[in-house]
């Protein structure tokens, strides 16, 4: 399954993308599909060649995180949404299926995060980390095998990397099948009936770089997680 387009115009482009895609090229990045090469092969804009904006990508998801991307096309329109990101005017809305039962049902998580110095490839809430807000409501209860999960929208205030993760990890909520926080027996459990990390990038909002219209997108929960979560009992 390759990224679609849902919407394009002179200055910007958003795609779903699809869970198990990287998005920006990297020594690292190896036999997975990547977004930026599939921008350079696909389409012709004056950023899709450039090096330095990385063909327009103006922010990242995670590899196994679906959902919503946002791709500038010209310099002007790179520049403007990076500001955005930098002043906290891009809204985003995640999904997220997390284990036990997320109470109480909505609040906020306000916890400095960084990489760790005893690991220098994970990431987690760390004193004189970078600070780092997420907003979250729980949608539903659910239940498999007497076991709980909660589904959750969350709205990061701030784009660290892995921010959710770490931050449902903290509370004692981690996403079902996240390897790296939910730890692998646990995630390894998960996998039997959940494929991939259960996260989706179901929401963005933000000023269009020409018009200064605040614009909206939004993508359905992914069609794998979607059969997991029919897999589950919901709780009234």
């Amino acid at each position: 399954m390759e990224p679609k387009v849902i919407y394009e115009d002179e200055d910007i482009f958003v795609l779903d993308k699809p869970a198990g895609w990287v998005v920006n090229e990297a020594d690292t990045t190896k036999d997975n599909p990547v977004v930026q090469t599939w921008l350079k092969e696909n389409f012709k804009y004056p950023l899709v060649t450039s090096r330095v904006e990385r063909s327009g990508v103006v922010h990242r998801i995670d590899k196994e995180t679906s959902g919503l991307l946002l791709i500038a096309k010209n310099q002007e329109s790179f520049m403007n949404l990076q500001a955005q990101f930098k002043d906290r005017k891009v809204e985003k809305e995640y999904i997220a299926l997390v284990h036990n039962q997320l109470k109480p049902s909505e609040g906020e998580i306000n916890v400095p995060v960084g990489r760790l110095p005893w690991n220098r490839e994970r990431f987690g809430v760390l004193a004189g980390g970078r600070d780092s807000t997420t907003a979250y409501n729980v949608v539903a209860y659910y239940t498999l095998n007497s076991t709980y999960y909660s589904l959750v929208e969350l709205k990061p205030k701030t784009g660290r990397t892995h921010q959710i993760r770490i931050h449902l990890k903290y509370l004692g909520f981690p996403i079902v099948s996240d390897i790296f926080y939910a730890g692998r027996k646990t995630s390894r459990k998960d996998r039997l009936w959940c494929v991939r990390l259960f996260l989706h990038a179901a929401k963005i909002s933000f000023y269009h770089p020409r018009t200064n219209e605040k614009i909206s997108f939004a993508s359905d929960l992914a069609p794998d997680l979607a059969l997991a979560l029919d897999s589950l009992e919901m709780q009234s």
